[in-house]
């Protein structure tokens, strides 16, 4: 069960820096810190289902969640990776609808959670910040045309070249002359941010170890070649 923790004042947090909060005056700040709640969560706890009605907004202290979508058949599609920083729930919030997907915490993780009354409030009497949210969305709605496109045009093998890349630039740690992928994902879980079957991926990976791409450690991926990956997955054309 998610359990209620220390809140760190927002003006204090570190991942405020990386959030769209970096700016906020320190009155709205203020106000936004004594209102919201700070909990704790184990890998493997749902955030929010599919469905259901947003409260509030989430913001990640610290920690990986996983944004997907459950198909007819049982399989996940994953939308996106957040980490610290980031907020989860904004969007079906602002066009007063229910989630659209389900969050999960695939590494343990705290998170505050934001009533829907402080977050609406400090949006409409702080245009800065209403700018910044609208650019959100905006950058959202973006990648999303920009994934379909990419699940229609590139091929199995090229989509899963640039989501290794887009994992090293998010969750990467420098190595001699490698960047290990300092987050732990199932076959399962990067078959559903790739759009295919996991049997799929791991030939995939095993033919991308043979051309000396990447280099596999367990459930680990260090890239040993990002400018092959880059290459393969087309990302300069």
């Amino acid at each position: 069960m998610p359990t209620n923790t220390t809140s760190t004042p927002c003006e204090l947090c570190a991942s405020r820096k990386h959030s769209l909060f970096s700016e906020l005056s320190e009155q709205h700040i203020c106000t936004i810190s004594e209102q919201k709640n700070s909990i704790s969560h184990k890998k493997g706890q749902i955030l929010y289902y599919e469905g259901t009605k947003p409260l509030g907004i989430f913001c990640i202290k610290s920690g990986v969640v996983k944004v997907y979508k459950t198909a007819s058949n049982g399989k996940e599609q994953i939308i996106h990776l957040a980490k610290g920083g980031d907020f989860l729930g904004y969007t079906a919030l602002l066009g007063e609808e229910n989630y659209g997907n389900s969050a999960m915490i695939i590494e343990e993780a705290t998170i505050c959670f934001i009533p829907r009354e402080s977050f609406l409030s400090t949006l409409f009497s702080n245009t800065p910040f209403f700018k910044r949210i609208t650019k959100a969305l905006s950058h959202e709605i973006g990648v999303m045309e920009e994934k379909l496109t990419d699940s229609t045009q590139k091929s199995i093998r090229e989509r899963l070249a640039f989501v290794l890349l887009q994992l090293s630039q998010s969750f990467g740690v420098e190595g001699d002359s490698n960047r290990k992928i300092d987050l732990i994902l199932s076959r399962e879980e990067i078959a559903g941010l790739v759009g295919t079957a996991t049997e799929s991926v791991i030939r995939l990976l095993s033919e991308f170890k043979k051309d000396k791409l990447i280099q596999l450690e367990g459930k680990r991926i260090i890239i040993k070649d990002p400018k092959g990956l880059a290459r393969l997955s087309d990302f300069y054309a």
